[in-house]
């Protein structure tokens, strides 16, 4: 390694340990005897009952394990489930997904139907060793978005810890995301420190040639992300409606951003050229980074290019890591999560880190 080399390596490498050196962790944690608070990603696609994204359940297994093999500690999950819009709604009660979580968890779930401080602390005196509480939806609250100080109290106030496990909420300033740090020591867990561990890795020392592939709509959030990607990787692959926007904007990039060049109907899918071309820049790729579909994944025949490219990425020997609910689906459905080297459950979330924007949920543990 010449000294040039080595001094970029050096600057790398302490920028990776300053980025989160500051963030508390669960490890570092005196949780004996404690009440434990855990703010999960529970949001997951529930049809006919069946649940979508049990990789989203699975996400916090190591945390709740590591808490319960403290002495007489006690452990209440929370997350949110859709957009309830502030007010009850069946169809979105944490209560449907109690069964699938003790499959995974291999415990007991208490559910609480209330969240106030009175009802927790009933629910966590009665609770036996083992068993694990489950709060209702947090959205379920109007102060749950407006980061509400009551609301954040009401959640807060029947525990001793917080616990971060939900990277997905991370860029959002919410009660259960950053009101309760206000009044609680708050640690990241396992799977959110991996999170960061993981997205520092790819936007910091990346293997050469790195490529990223970007998909999905709305390109007003994935342009930053498109132009950041410009600047450090190799080739950056844009497809789906990002696409069809960024060609009908007229948007200008340099040669190492790749836009298609044909399309399968109305632009519901990259075409013959452009796949194949993908899957040449693909191929070569020794970091490889994905969020969002590159067509109407949803509907065939245009799941084709999304489907064939992902393979490809679950097969290659390059360092992959895939974010996005849609992505992360599309692994789930053909069993290739566990040929991924990293997949975060963040999707507007990791854009947001990749972009470099602000994570108020990462700040509040520092």
């Amino acid at each position: 390694m010449g000294r040039t080399d080595e001094r970029t390596y050096v600057r790398q490498y302490v920028s990776l340990i300053h980025k989160d050196k500051n963030m508390k962790k669960i490890q570092e944690a005196d949780l004996v005897g404690k009440k434990v608070l855990v703010r999960a990603d529970f949001n997951v696609g529930v049809v006919d009952g069946k649940i979508a994204e049990k990789f989203k359940l699975e996400a916090c297994k190591e945390t709740v394990e590591h808490l319960l093999s403290q002495s007489e500690t006690k452990v209440a999950l929370c997350s949110h489930l859709g957009r309830p819009e502030g007010q009850f709604n069946e169809k979105f009660s944490l209560k449907q997904l109690a069964s699938e979580l003790e499959n995974i968890l291999t415990k007991k779930i208490v559910f609480v139907p209330e969240i106030s401080v009175e009802k927790i602390q009933a629910a966590l005196e009665d609770l036996n060793e083992g068993e694990i509480l489950l709060l209702e939806n947090v959205r379920f609250y109007p102060g749950e978005e407006k980061n509400d100080s009551e609301f954040s109290q009401q959640l807060a106030g029947a525990f001793d810890v917080f616990v971060n496990e939900a990277f997905s909420v991370c860029h959002r300033d919410q009660s259960s995301v950053t009101g309760v740090t206000k009044f609680l020591p708050s640690y990241a867990g396992f799977w959110l420190q991996k999170e960061v561990e993981n997205l520092d890795r790819v936007l910091d020392n990346p293997a050469k040639p790195a490529v990223a592939i970007i998909g999905g709509a709305k390109i007003e959030t994935k342009l930053p992300l498109i132009e950041k990607f410009e600047k450090i990787y190799d080739q950056v692959l844009v497809g789906g409606m990002v696409a069809n926007e960024a060609l009908d904007q007229k948007k200008t990039f340099s040669d190492k951003v790749i836009l298609p060049q044909d399309f399968e109907g109305e632009r519901l899918d990259i075409g013959p050229k452009t796949l194949e071309q993908f899957k040449q820049i693909v191929a070569t790729a020794k970091t490889i980074v994905w969020n969002g579909p590159l067509g109407k994944f949803e509907e065939k025949p245009f799941d084709r290019a999304t489907r064939e490219i992902l393979q490809m990425v679950a097969e290659s020997q390059a360092f992959t890591l895939v974010g996005g609910g849609e992505s992360v689906q599309v692994l789930e459905e053909n069993g290739w999560l566990d040929k991924i080297s990293f997949v975060s459950t963040g999707g507007g979330a990791m854009l947001e880190y990749l972009s470099g924007n602000p994570m108020p949920g990462i700040e509040g543990l520092k």
